[in-house]
C-alpha cells in the first residue's frame, strides 16, 4: 500500500503531467455527455465527436431523441459500431428521462445506472463531469496504470475504482480518473514509456518491473 504521502505525490505528478485533463467527448450539457460516452463504448472518443454535431442538431433533448426513428438513429450513430443496440439503448434512456425524470439526466448513480445502455462506468463520467458529483470512472487504462503504480490492483473496475476512492478525497475522484487515463494514452501505455514518466519514483512496475494485466474487458 501507498502511504498517503506517496498519493499525493502521485497525483500531483499526474496533475503536472497532463494540465487540463478533461474527458476529451465534446459536449454542451449533461443529455449531450450522458449520450456521447454511451457511444464511446466499443469506441474512440474522436469518432464519436465526429458524430454528435449532427446527432444533437437532429434531436437536441430528451423529448426529440425519445421521437427518434430508429433507422434514422442508427445512420446517424452508425460509425461507432454496434448501431442497432446502441439506437435501441439510446431511445430506451432518452424515454426513462421524459417519463421518470422531467426529461433531466439524474444526479445519481442509482438513477443513471437504471437507464438503459448506462453502466458504472458511464454514470461515473456524467456525475463528474456534468453534474458537479464525484465521480471515478474507471477504464482499461486506469486498470492497467493504477496496476503498474502500485495504487490498486485487480481486473474488476468496481472493485479498483472502491480502492482508488478509499485513496483520495471525492473532491479529487473525478481528475484523478482523467488523469488516469490521460497517463495511459499517452506514458503508460501497454508498451510503457518509462523514460517520459514522472511518476518513477513511486511507481512498483518501474523498480520491479512486474505488473499485472486486467483479463476482463471493462464495461460501460
Amino acid at each position: 500500500m501507498k502511504t498517503p504521502a506517496a498519493v499525493t505525490r502521485i497525483f500531483d505528478a499526474l496533475d503536472r503531467h497532463h494540465p487540463g485533463a478533461d474527458t476529451e467527448l465534446v459536449h454542451r450539457n449533461a443529455f449531450e455527455l450522458l449520450v456521447a460516452t454511451m457511444l464511446s463504448a466499443q469506441s474512440t472518443d474522436a469518432r464519436v465527436n465526429l458524430v454528435t454535431p449532427a446527432l444533437f442538431d437532429r434531436f437536441a433533448d430528451p423529448a426529440a431523441l425519445r421521437a427518434a426513428e430508429t433507422a434514422e438513429l442508427e445512420t446517424l450513430i452508425h460509425a461507432t459500431g454496434f448501431f442497432r443496440q446502441k439506437a435501441k439503448a439510446l431511445i430506451g434512456m432518452a424515454a426513462i428521462l421524459v417519463e421518470q425524470h422531467q426529461g433531466q439526466v439524474p444526479p445519481s448513480m442509482a438513477a443513471l445506472t437504471a437507464l438503459p445502455g448506462v453502466g458504472r462506468k458511464t454514470a461515473n463520467v456524467v456525475l463528474g463531469h456534468a453534474l458537479g458529483v464525484p465521480g471515478l470512472p474507471v477504464d482499461r487504462h486506469v486498470l492497467r496504470v493504477a496496476d503498474r503504480i502500485g495504487l490498486a490492483h485487480g481486473d474488476d473496475p468496481v472493485a479498483v475504482e472502491t480502492q482508488l476512492g478509499k485513496l483520495l478525497p471525492p473532491a479529487r475522484w473525478t481528475r484523478a480518473s482523467d488523469t488516469l487515463i490521460l497517463h495511459g494514452r499517452r506514458i503508460c501505455k501497454p508498451k510503457p514509456l518509462c523514460s517520459m514518466c514522472q511518476l518513477t519514483r513511486d511507481c512498483d512496475f518501474f523498480r520491479t518491473g512486474v505488473t499485472t494485466k486486467p483479463k476482463k474487458r471493462v464495461t460501460r
